[in-house]
């Protein structure tokens, strides 16, 4: 992909996934030799494997499913931001960030060190955030994490203020080694129309 960077999770059969989810595989359910002609895989999946966006259905019992969303925040120009060694995702860790005329953004927070194991704790998402990015005209917010809030919780109070302010969560991303900047940013969802989230093939291209 000439100029794109990938910043999605390969999908394979050691992917790691949140403990007790469904894990994923694929095979082919008929191979050419017993086809005639062609080789047709099979896939079994959560819908919140590798990168993968969430839908407010998933925390919510009556938020928005897949197919209710807006295309349109899920590619354009979007910010990364670079925050090393934090514990708490907040208004003032990105005070001295400049997010003017940020519409999508993106932190790194190199946490996740092992993608070859589900990690055992990850910074949090302080819900203070969510107005706090509102406000700047932030509709998008993306993590090097498979969540936006601790491991352990049942409450989910990140995941429901970002949904609350109208900010679409992005979870998994691969940005080991991606310089903070300005990028061009395609993370479409597929189209699973009653789904609570989806897996999507995000790519960064600088601007």
């Amino acid at each position: 992909m000439s100029g794109w960077i990938d910043i999605s999770q390969p999908l394979h059969a050691k992917v790691p996934v949140w403990p007790g989810d469904t894990p994923f595989s694929y095979g082919l359910t008929w191979t050419k030799e017993q086809s005639g002609s062609v080789n047709v895989g099979q896939i079994t999946m959560s819908t919140h494997t590798g990168t993968h966006i969430d839908a407010p259905f998933h925390f919510e019992k009556e938020g928005k499913r897949v197919g209710e969303l807006d295309l349109s925040v899920y590619a354009g120009p979007t910010l990364v931001v670079v925050l090393e060694g934090i514990e708490r995702l907040h208004p003032e860790a990105l005070a001295q960030t400049d997010i003017s005329g940020v519409t999508r953004l993106l932190i790194r927070t190199d946490a996740w060190i092992d993608r070859s194991r589900f990690p055992e704790t990850i910074p949090l998402v302080d819900p203070a955030l969510a107005p706090w990015l509102q406000e700047r005209g932030v509709q998008l917010l993306g993590l090097d994490l498979p969540s936006v809030d601790p491991l352990d919780s049942k409450d989910l109070p990140a995941h429901h203020a970002l949904a609350r302010h109208g900010i679409h969560i992005l979870e998994g991303a691969v940005l080991d080694g991606v310089k903070p900047g300005r990028y061009e940013l395609v993370a479409f969802p597929l189209p699973l129309q009653d789904a609570d989230g989806s897996p999507v093939r995000a790519v960064l291209k600088p601007i």
